[in-house]
């Protein structure tokens, strides 16, 4: 088996956040979201990371302070959206290109796993496609995903959908599945039609008479690709406290909800209500609600709400 993470994405809607580092290195609850997901992988799996070339710097000094072995970064020639191969594009490629005869594991790098992803490994019959789904109970959120309409024995995909208008259903994936070995042709193929569907594979498995199994989970689970999906993540994990980092400081300041305090930051005479700061912030005197910074931004005396600052933002009230 062989791991292989997509992260090559250019993150718009969390810009500027993602202006110079890719989704799945922003920081979430203490460290960068991809982390959350390689503590999950058995630590003897081959992992190939997929990136874009305009965040192969950001990836490289992660890499190098990563303690995860078996990783391998795959840089993708692309500098902007429309220069992309696709989601399954890359998986293809990567597939042809590296002669993969394992099965692969494939998995979004923006998406935070609160199931066990060993758990999910362990309900795989080989050769049959795997899809691990969560119910996210509003129909019309669902329209965002791919949906899964369960066979009658609860165990099997009946149809799956990608972002369909009308969802049958609001159990959606979650972007972790297998695809064994025996159909990677399938997806070589499929990816020359459609290099964008990463989800659309299911869709073809089932329309060449090819089975698809998929096991629903309970446990959190948040596709980070939102301000709100972010904040959100953030409310769950860290719950109602102040998570901080090296050589925070945090002192004569209100808190409530979740608070993030990355390294080196410091806040004074503050109140904070839902907020993440980076690393090397200061901020004083201020009042901050549902907000996140970017590094070394430094604020003195400004009210701000839902609000994305990025890196190096300097904002002070004029007397």
């Amino acid at each position: 088996m062989h791991a292989f993470i997509l992260a090559g994405g250019f993150a718009t809607r969390l810009w500027p956040l993602t202006e110079k580092r890719a989704k799945p290195l922003l920081p979430l609850a203490g460290k960068p979201l991809i982390d959350h997901l390689l503590e999950q992988l058995p630590a003897d799996l081959p992992v190939t990371v997929s990136i874009n070339a305009a965040f192969q710097e950001s990836f490289a000094r992660w890499k190098a302070q990563s303690k995860h072995a078996h990783v391998e970064i795959l840089v993708e020639q692309s500098y902007r959206d429309t220069e992309k191969l696709g989601a399954l594009g890359a998986v293809a490629q990567w597939i042809t290109r590296q002669h993969i005869t394992d099965d692969v594991l494939l998995l979004t790098g923006d998406n935070y796993f609160g199931f066990s992803i060993q758990s999910f490994l362990q309900q795989y019959t080989s050769g049959t496609p795997l899809v691990a789904a969560f119910d996210i109970k509003d129909p019309l959120q669902a329209q965002g995903f791919g949906t899964i309409v369960p066979a009658a024995d609860g165990r099997h995909v009946a149809a799956f959908e990608e972002k369909p208008a009308h969802p049958a259903s609001s159990l959606v994936s979650t972007g972790l599945s297998m695809l064994p070995a025996a159909h990677l042709p399938v997806v070589e193929e499929y990816a020359r039609q459609k290099p964008d569907n990463v989800g659309g594979i299911f869709e073809e498995f089932l329309r060449r008479g090819i089975p698809v199994e998929f096991r629903a989970y309970a446990e959190p689970w948040f596709d980070i690709g939102s301000f709100e999906a972010y904040l959100e993540a953030t409310r769950v994990l860290v719950g109602d406290r102040v998570l901080s980092g090296h050589g925070a400081v945090c002192s004569e300041t209100k808190t409530e909800g979740s608070v993030v305090l990355g390294n080196r930051s410091v806040v004074r005479n503050a109140t904070l209500r839902n907020v993440i700061l980076f690393e090397h912030c200061t901020v004083e005197d201020c009042v901050l609600t549902d907000c996140i910074l970017d590094d070394h931004c430094t604020l003195f005396g400004v009210d701000l709400s839902r609000q994305m600052l990025r890196e190096g933002t300097a904002l002070r009230r004029e007397v």
